[in-house]
């Protein structure tokens, strides 16, 4: 706590922002340091249950809700003129003390709620006073959307002093001393260095205002196109597509349906001709009919249409009233019944056999 020979000083640093969550860490849980920058104002600085009990509340006292800005544009606007719109509001009200450090409930702007959505922005950064001997966290003065929460964090710090100066919360106040510190300036500083280191840090700030600015704009006009380039896409008609390559589906489906009905048509006039060869003898056996399968049913057809019946199946004898054993080949030749298949089939004798080794001789 605050002493009266030990005014505070002001700090800032850095959180995740996630606007999604009921209520938002505004300053974290236990001692903490910011991510860099100099001594002054680096930390460390600390916050209990006890510390921020008493925070809640003299926060519970405001007025007004505590407004969350964009680059700590609340203590720059004084001295570079651009205005501070506000980011979100924060209800002094809702301030609660958990595990991790001190929530509270934020009310965001539509445009603040689509650049964190957007991931235009990720870091909180909280400017509090705290106690220079102990560290200890007092209050909580504004928070700022950023994202580069430590980057002249020395002159954010100064700048907050300065403003508590002329704009006094309570009776906490920055000494000159604390000030020139803040600056960097030598402990002999006059007004008119401070007033000097002052105005550096105002136009500092301003060149990084215009500079942020800047690319905000860029961001925004690269967004523009690419959702122009997104929705004209999206908008485009479809091109018709080429008859000469593509017919509609159910012609497609009518010729697959065709085409299937045709193949089992082959099947079964194939069988018919296989069942009707081997009865009348155009087909000498089971080896030769699944042979002519494989052939095709062209090749069947023609087959049957040059084989000659066999005599015995149409009634008479094969060997036409001769002794069997007249007309029994010799020892490794083909009988007469197999050399008029082969002839009907334009095969040679060892062709046949290959085919038909259940009947070589």
């Amino acid at each position: 706590m605050t002493t009266a020979s030990a005014k505070p000083s002001v700090a800032v640093c850095a959180l995740a922002v996630r606007s999604a969550d009921d209520k938002t860490r505004l300053i974290p849980a236990g001692t903490f340091h910011a991510p860099r920058g100099a001594m002054a104002g680096s930390g460390p600085w600390h916050l209990d249950a006890q510390g921020a009990e008493a925070l809640i509340g003299l926060a519970a006292s405001r007025s007004t809700d505590i407004v969350i800005d964009y680059e700590h544009q609340t203590l720059l606007a004084e001295r570079n003129g651009l205005p501070a719109p506000a980011a979100g509001w924060v209800d002094p009200r809702s301030l609660e003390w958990r595990d991790d450090g001190l929530y509270g409930a934020v009310s965001w702007t539509a445009a603040a709620k689509a650049a964190i959505e957007g991931d235009a922005y990720r870091y909180l950064s909280p400017v509090f006073p705290y106690d220079p001997d102990s560290g200890a966290v007092l209050d909580l003065l504004h928070v700022a959307l950023t994202n580069t929460p430590a980057i002249d964090d020395g002159a954010i710090s100064a700048l907050a002093a300065a403003r508590m100066t002329t704009h006094p919360q309570e009776d906490d106040s920055v000494n000159r001393e604390q000030l020139i510190a803040l600056l960097g300036l030598a402990a002999e500083a006059t007004d008119e260095q401070i007033q000097t280191a002052i105005e550096d840090l105002q136009a500092t700030a301003k060149a990084h205002a215009k500079l942020r600015e800047e690319m905000a704009l860029k961001e925004e006009e690269d967004t523009g196109e690419a959702v122009a380039a997104l929705k004209a896409k999206a908008q485009a008609k479809p091109a018709e597509p080429d008859p000469a390559k593509f017919v509609p589906k159910a012609v497609y489906d009518e010729a697959v349906a065709a085409l299937s009905q045709a193949k089992v048509g082959q099947d079964q006039e194939m069988e018919r001709l296989i069942d009707e060869g081997l009865k009348d003898g155009r087909i000498a056996g089971k080896a030769t009919a699944d042979w002519l399968k494989r052939q095709g049913l062209a090749a069947c057809k023609a087959h049957l249409k040059d084989a000659p019946s066999l005599a015995a199946l149409k009634g008479g004898t094969q060997t036409a009233g001769k002794s069997p054993e007249a007309d029994k080949p010799k020892e490794g030749e083909l009988s007469a019944a197999e050399l008029a298949v082969c002839k009907s089939m334009g095969l040679t004798a060892e062709q046949y056999r290959q085919a038909n080794p259940a009947d070589d001789k």
